[in-house]
């Protein structure tokens, strides 16, 4: 029977299938729950830096020149941070390591390297196996370069890593001008993952009621392209392990990407779609493929696909594009 087992972050996960961050991995008992189903490990759901400086009585200040807070967004957080509070994070953390085999890994959702950076050691002293810095600065500031966003990126993952000793993994977005450099330059800052990608926050309007509303909240399978075309490009160039995210829907999608050279993967959305039942199904699916092509350990086929042992490289470059729209063969 094939052997599932991989390593990421320099942790032993029985199989590559990971609950990424959301409501379902609130609670002890959900992730007791997706731990009976079969999943390698849990990233939590990511409190917000806002909350942590929130209750350090820093965060709302007047802090002219900032940029990244907004009324709405205080006012949001004060409320928010009421029935969410930082202890119960860290109480939450215990309770999962005290309840479950699987790794635990913690998240927070953040855009500065300010003074929240200090409670990392809290998360390691809690129980957490690793850290999950969710990261998106979106470039919509026209007096901002693009080095300027990119440099907050290192700053954050600098000042996290000299707080804990247990690893500490990157969750970016695709917006970068330069997103191959600037991975390859994460990695070697001493990250010990990036994910690729995060999933954030997209408006729509409301042309009845005038209102901005949120849309596509969860991911479709078409958005697996996005991801397994940079993670195929990008494993054989970073100096850490990768994870993919967005697009996951069925255990072709988590064969797809360890062929394209991922450690693991995470999966959200359609365990919302379909149930927690869809980690078995989707590890029963990794297992069966195995067993059809003969490996016997993931390690065996990982990366086979990526672009540095692609026959032809150039397939997840522009030349796909041509080919697709002009018809040559």
């Amino acid at each position: 029977m094939a052997d599932l087992k991989t390593n990421y972050l320099g942790l032993e996960l029985k199989n590559p299938i990971i609950v990424g961050s959301s409501r379902l991995t609130s609670t002890v008992n959900s992730i007791k729950d997706i731990e009976s189903k079969g999943a390698g490990a849990v990233v939590l759901k990511s409190l917000f830096e806002e909350q942590i400086e929130y209750e350090a009585e820093k965060v709302f200040a007047e802090q002219e020149g900032e940029g990244f807070h907004y009324q709405e967004a205080t006012d949001y957080i004060k409320g928010y941070s009421k029935d969410h509070k930082v202890g119960d994070y860290l109480k939450l953390i215990k309770e999962a390591k005290a309840s479950v085999d699987i790794p635990i890994i913690a998240s927070v959702n953040c855009v500065s390297a300010r003074e929240w950076t200090s409670f990392a050691k809290k998360l390691e002293e809690a129980g957490a196996d690793a850290l999950e810095l969710n990261i998106f600065i979106l470039p919509s500031d026209p007096n901002h370069e693009g080095r300027d966003n990119e440099k907050m990126y290192f700053e954050i993952a600098e000042k996290v890593k000299k707080k804990v000793n247990i690893p500490v993994a990157l969750k970016v977005s695709y917006y970068f001008s330069g997103l191959a450099k600037t991975l390859r330059e994460l990695s070697w800052a001493g990250v010990d993952g990036l994910v690729l990608f995060n999933r954030f926050f997209s408006p729509d309007i409301d042309i009845d009621n005038f209102k901005i509303t949120s849309s596509f909240v969860f991911s479709s399978p078409e958005e697996l392209a996005i991801s397994l075309r940079w993670v195929a490009m990008m494993s054989g160039i970073v100096h850490c392990d990768l994870a993919a995210s967005t697009g996951i829907h069925d255990g072709k999608a988590v064969i797809k990407q360890l062929l394209a050279g991922a450690k693991a993967t995470q999966v959200t959305s359609i365990l919302y779609k379909s149930g927690l039942g869809k980690i078995t199904e989707m590890k029963q699916e990794l297992e069966a493929w195995m067993d059809k092509h003969g490996y016997k350990t993931i390690d065996e086929f990982r990366g086979k696909m990526s672009q540095k042992e692609a026959e032809n490289p150039a397939a997840f470059e522009r030349v796909q594009f041509m080919k697709h729209f002009s018809g040559i063969e």
